[in-house]
Order: structure tokens, then C-alpha cells, then sequence
């Protein structure tokens, strides 16, 4: 795709095209080429206002040679796997594009323009901008996508779960929900897949493509620059493949846009991964508690500067305590066996995702404090040859997603062989998150505690 070629066209997307002009021949109810108005090796010119899209198509000198609007009425329809077909009243014209991939560029910045003001996607309906904002700045940078790349666990994983269901891919249409880098698509196409589509929100998009133009992949891997609810394909696809996740498994909510992009996904088609297991455990850890609580100290000088600062000491408290710690501890601390709540990815719909109830019954196995609950999570790769799992459990390697721990505001005395009960109940938020709420009771005693947590500002406690 061109970009601000021409004067005047910096606000604008630019195409290389070949334009075509139809007739209708009524005696031989026939469409022919009008021959004498055919131009080749030109320039179109996507702008206008939201709604409304103004099409200017040029020569190499700057010259136009055709302009038109097109808006949300217009006829036009996909011709072939890189032409589109509009009708202008009588006339219709033939937009022939130099491959898929500026198609399929071309189609969703039409599609884009084309859109009511009034209409948002899913995404936006869901999240602040803001916090889109933000998102899409931090994972638009090389070094985010160099940390995960290099999160051995993780990328070892994905490779040996796509690479060992070669079967699954082999001559298959697949499609990368926020590729990244593009690592996935590559290991796709290595296994046989026959087209890759390739969607990145952020501006790492850019970096995507230069990868796959510069190993030689361009007619394989179609890199598409904007957000899975909103880009468009020519085709359903036969498999799915992402790295959704975030700290607990839930955090930044991309597990929804996985979930969306199943509208794309062909009847008994596949999903890598394919399900998670949330695993959560009471824990004791005096030192943590203490920690954390003495962070807020700093509030409770009366005479800092000659100012009284304890009014604020209990706020900073409950500031503090909202805050899960993202580390990664010893199993021993754990005072019964974890329990776990799955999502099925490709029976979940995407508002199975917006408040999740997990009640749990633990049998505690050693007398002493209760400081929280301890959250990690595994994903399960279910492929044709081989399940493979990718898990974030203390016990195994550690991952750049570390593990979880929600403190409860007061800790919980129990005995060995009491029964701790309880609920969390995780509510999704327009900051790309979750607010935790825990109520736990130790049943013999009637002792309770609890604690509203957001995920969204965790204090990370690792090295």
C-alpha cells in the first residue's frame, strides 16, 4: 500500500490499481470490457468524511481520471481474490488491485470510512478510549514484543503445539487474532498452511509485514493493520490461532476479541489454544502481608514538611490492598489443593466473559493464616496428533505472566481439616480489565474476610 505519494494525500490511503470500465450488452444479455476505457498502473485515493467515501483515482502525473463517492447504499461486491466491483447508477467499474493483501488493506480502510458515526464495533463499545490508547502504544513497541518472543515457555510452546499438529494446518486457510510480530503466522505457514491472515491493532502491524516481505512470505501471510471486530476476510477460515492472554489468564480482556473472531471460523473448525483452566489456592505468607501493608507508612507521618499526613494513611491502606501482586512463590505456602474453573474457547461466548462466579470449598490442610487466594492458569492446545499445554503453575518454569496473589483486607485463622468457602466473583471493566471481589468464610468458626481487587493496577513484586 502507498501513503502520502501525492500532494495533498497525506490525510489519505493510497492504492496502486488498474481500472476498468463494464457495459451491459442487452441483445446478448452479456457484460463486456469497455476496451477504450481501460487505464492501467494508476493511483486511487481513498478520503472523505465518516459514512461518506470520496474515491479519486489518478495517473502517474497527478491527473484525474475518475472520482466518485461511495457510501453506505452504493453497490459493490468482491470480484475474483483482488478486484472490486462497484455500480454507479448505469455504470459499474472494475477496481483490479495488485495482490490479496492490498485488497484486503484497501476493503477494511472502505469498510472503516464507510461506517455511521453512530455505529462503534464491539471493541470500542467495551473499552474506554483511553485505555485503548494505551494498549495499542505499548504493544506497538519492539521491546514489548522482544520480551514476549523471548519468553522461552511461551514461544517453545506455541511452536511445538502448531509444529506437532501439522496435520491441523497442512494446506489450511488460518487465521492470527493480534499477531504481533507474526511469530505464529510463521510457524503456520511452516507447518503447511496454505494462507495465513495476519490482524494487528497496533502500529507493530508495520513491523509484521516487513518480516513477512523480507522472508519472502507475502503471498502466503496477509498482514491486515487494524482490530479483529472490525477488519473484514474474503474467506471463513479453517483454523485459529492467538496469544490472548494476560496476567490471570483475563487481563486486557483479548481473550473476547478471540472469542469475536470465531464468526470467521469455518463449521468444526479448530482453536490454538483450544481451552483454560483458572487454578486458585488459599495461601499463608506473613511476610507478603506485612509488606504490602507497610507501604503505607509513608501516610502515617505527622510532621512531614510540617504537615500531617495521616488523614490519608487508612485511603492509602485500601489503595494498597486493591492492588494484586504479580511474583511468583514456593507451592509450600499453599494451605489446600487448588480447585479450577475452564473456559471451553470454542463453545464460550463473548459475554460469558463479562462476570464469571467461581464458588469454591477448600479443605484446609494446615492450621495457621489465611492471606488470600493465589491465582495461575494453563492452556491446552487440542490438535489432531498431540495436546499440548502451556502452564503457568508455580511448580513449573516461569513465564512472563508470573503468578497471581489477591490479599484479603483481614487474614483468616483456620485449622487443619476446617473448610474455607467462599466466591469470586470477577467482573470485566471498560479499562480492559477485571474488578476481583472475594468473600471467603471459615465455616467452623464463621470467621470472614474479603477483598475488592483491580486487576488493572497490580503491584509487581518480581525482581
Amino acid at each position: 500500500m502507498l501513503r502520502g505519494i501525492m500532494e495533498g494525500s497525506t490525510q489519505s490511503d493510497c492504492f496502486a490499481v488498474n481500472l476498468r470500465f463494464l457495459k451491459e450488452d442487452l441483445e446478448n444479455r452479456d457484460i463486456k470490457l469497455c476496451d477504450q476505457h481501460q487505464h492501467q498502473n494508476l493511483i486511487l485515493q481513498v478520503g472523505g468524511e465518516e459514512g461518506e467515501t470520496e474515491l479519486t483515482v489518478r495517473d502517474g502525473d497527478g491527473v484525474c481520471v475518475f472520482k466518485f463517492s461511495v457510501g453506505r447504499e452504493t453497490e459493490c461486491c468482491r470480484a475474483g481474490t483482488q478486484s472490486l466491483l462497484i455500480t454507479l447508477g448505469y455504470i459499474s467499474v472494475l477496481l483490479q488491485f495488485r495482490s490479496d493483501s492490498e485488497f484486503c488493506d484497501f476493503y477494511n480502510v472502505l469498510k472503516s470510512c464507510r461506517a455511521s458515526k453512530k455505529e462503534q464495533s464491539v471493541f470500542h463499545q467495551r473499552t474506554d478510549d483511553s485505555s485503548a490508547l494505551q494498549y495499542f502504544q505499548f504493544y506497538g513497541c519492539l521491546s514489548q514484543q522482544q520480551n514476549m518472543l523471548q519468553d522461552f515457555l511461551r514461544t517453545a510452546t506455541y511452536h511445538k503445539a502448531i509444529l506437532q499438529n501439522e496435520v491441523d494446518f497442512k494446506n489450511k486457510v488460518v487465521l492470527d487474532v493480534g499477531c504481533g510480530s507474526g511469530i505464529l503466522s510463521f510457524f503456520a505457514i511452516q507447518a503447511g498452511a496454505r494462507k495465513v491472515y495476519a490482524v494487528e491493532a497496533s502500529s507493530v502491524a508495520k513491523y509484521a509485514k516487513i518480516l513477512v516481505k523480507s522472508n519472502n512470505l507475502s503471498e502466503k501471510i496477509i498482514v491486515l493493520a487494524g482490530k479483529i471486530e472490525e477488519v473484514s476476510f474474503p474467506e471463513n477460515v479453517d483454523i485459529i490461532i492467538s496469544e490472548p492472554i494476560g496476567y490471570m489468564l483475563l487481563n486486557e480482556r483479548m481473550l473476547e476479541s478471540y472469542l469475536h473472531s470465531k464468526k470467521w471460523l469455518k463449521p468444526k473448525g479448530m482453536m490454538f489454544p483450544t481451552f483454560s483452566d483458572i487454578h486458585l489456592a488459599p495461601f499463608t505468607d506473613e511476610p507478603l502481608y506485612m509488606e504490602h501493608y507497610s507501604r503505607s507508612k509513608f501516610w502515617h507521618q505527622t510532621c512531614f514538611y510540617g504537615i500531617n499526613l495521616t488523614g490519608l494513611h487508612n485511603a492509602s491502606v485500601e489503595e494498597y490492598f486493591r492492588q494484586p501482586v504479580v511474583d511468583t512463590f514456593d507451592m509450600r505456602i499453599l494451605v489446600a489443593k487448588s480447585i479450577k474453573y475452564t473456559i471451553n474457547f470454542l463453545e464460550a461466548k463473548e459475554e460469558d466473559l463479562h462476570r464469571m462466579e467461581i464458588p469454591f470449598v477448600f479443605q484446609l490442610l494446615q492450621s495457621g493464616l489465611i492471606h488470600g487466594l493465589a491465582f495461575w492458569f494453563d492452556v491446552a492446545f487440542v490438535g489432531s496428533q498431540v495436546t499440548v499445554w502451556l502452564s503457568t503453575s508455580p511448580s513449573e518454569p516461569l513465564t512472563h505472566w508470573y503468578q497471581v496473589r489477591c490479599l484479603l483486607k483481614t487474614p483468616l485463622f483456620a485449622r487443619a481439616g476446617e473448610t474455607l468457602t467462599g466466591k469470586v466473583l470477577l467482573v470485566a471493566n471498560k479499562r480492559q480489565s477485571y474488578d476481583i471481589h472475594i468473600a471467603a468464610t471459615v465455616e467452623q468458626s464463621g470467621f470472614k474476610s474479603g477483598n475488592v481487587l483491580d486487576l488493572k493496577n497490580p503491584f509487581f513484586r518480581y525482581a
